[in-house]
């Protein structure tokens, strides 16, 4: 999702140290990760939390191809490459967010500069550029990438959405894509990774594609679920059932940016100025407990739980889809453990 600025809060919290951690809670069965940013390792108490809880962590806008490749000839990898080097000093895992994607990436990748679609060979040969580039740079440092990020349309007729992309190259431009990848890199795990993969509209046709790639005989060894949820939609139910028909494919299945809306989405303004109320962060906690029971059933499949993000203040829901104070991670803005991160603990500990 996008990157966005931190927001502030005016909920107090008492400040405590977490006893346990995650990554210990659910050693044996996945890895615990966060999206983070190179900003947070300048600040001891970001840095420290992330080496006490997590076992990997995904660059949250660093590897997109805005920031890595601005423009045809120029790479910058100084952010990417402080967080790589600071995961690989601390035996942390690391996920690259992402080679193709219609957002935070260049117009000129896909489009001329009337911002019509560039022709086939040339659209073709700019992603070949930026993922050969890319994946070479950080081959032998990676855990995955994420190879081609949400494709699939949310209209119910529409197969693939209506990017750049695919008005330049054509429906295969997500094979090519993964082609690309592996052949920069023949060692690394590479994902498919989109939102709302377990809707019953959405599934079938994110199977159509997974299944076309492997019958294309590209490497794909997995799906990311991004895990964008509200506190009551869509059912643990259905996401027990998406995650069974993924696995069923013979694919392993990773929540790449697991998060928790305690905010209706319809709300513009600031429904929670006195602080969050102990009820929302009851049910939050709740509906992280819930969550985490339907990953441990699927853990043989489950390699990975990524939050996206450290901490609430630095969540892309503060400003998507409506600016509006948010609460959907495990920590605060003040980086103390809130209820839901009991409830994960608790969860983890059976």
């Amino acid at each position: 999702m996008l990157p966005l600025l931190l927001a502030s809060s005016k909920t107090v919290y008492s400040r405590q140290e977490p006893t346990a951690s995650l990554k210990e809670a659910a050693r044996g069965r996945f890895l615990i990760g966060a999206a983070i940013r190179a900003e947070q390792l300048n600040r001891s108490d970001a840095s420290a939390l992330i080496l006490k809880q997590f076992d990997c962590v995904t660059p949250e806008y660093e590897f997109m191809p805005m920031f890595l490749h601005p423009a045809p000839d120029t790479f910058n990898f100084k952010a990417a490459d402080q967080i790589v080097a600071f995961a690989q000093a601390h035996e942390l895992k690391v996920t690259g967010h992402m080679l193709c994607w219609h957002q935070i990436t260049p117009p000129w990748m896909f489009e001329d500069k009337n911002r019509k679609p560039l022709p086939k060979e040339q659209a073709l040969a700019n992603l070949k550029k930026h993922i050969d580039t890319v994946v070479k740079h950080f081959r032998g440092k990676l855990e995955s990438w994420n190879v081609v990020n949400e494709a699939i349309s949310d209209e119910p007729l529409e197969y693939l959405r209506d990017t750049p992309a695919l008005r330049a190259i054509g429906p295969d431009y997500v094979q090519k894509a993964f082609e690309y990848a592996h052949e920069a890199d023949p060692n690394v795990p590479l994902y498919y990774n989109d939102y709302n993969v377990e809707d019953p509209v959405k599934l079938p046709k994110v199977l159509r594609l997974l299944r076309s790639l492997r019958k294309a005989g590209v490497r794909l060894d997995g799906v990311g679920i991004q895990g964008h949820w509200l506190l009551n939609y869509p059912t643990a139910a259905r996401i027990d059932a998406g995650i069974e028909a993924l696995a069923k494919e013979g694919l392993k299945v990773i929540v790449t940016e697991l998060d928790v809306d305690v905010v209706p989405r319809s709300e513009a303004s600031d429904p929670y100025k006195a602080g969050i109320p102990t009820d929302i962060l009851a049910l939050e906690a709740k509906r992280y407990a819930s969550l985490f029971e339907v990953f441990l059933k699927h853990s043989e499949v489950i390699p990975r739980i990524t939050f996206w993000g450290l901490e609430d203040g630095q969540s892309w829901l503060n400003t998507n889809p409506k600016k509006h104070t948010n609460y959907p991670l495990l920590f605060e803005r003040n980086l103390n453990p809130k209820p839901a991160y009991d409830a994960v603990i608790k969860v983890l500990s059976r």
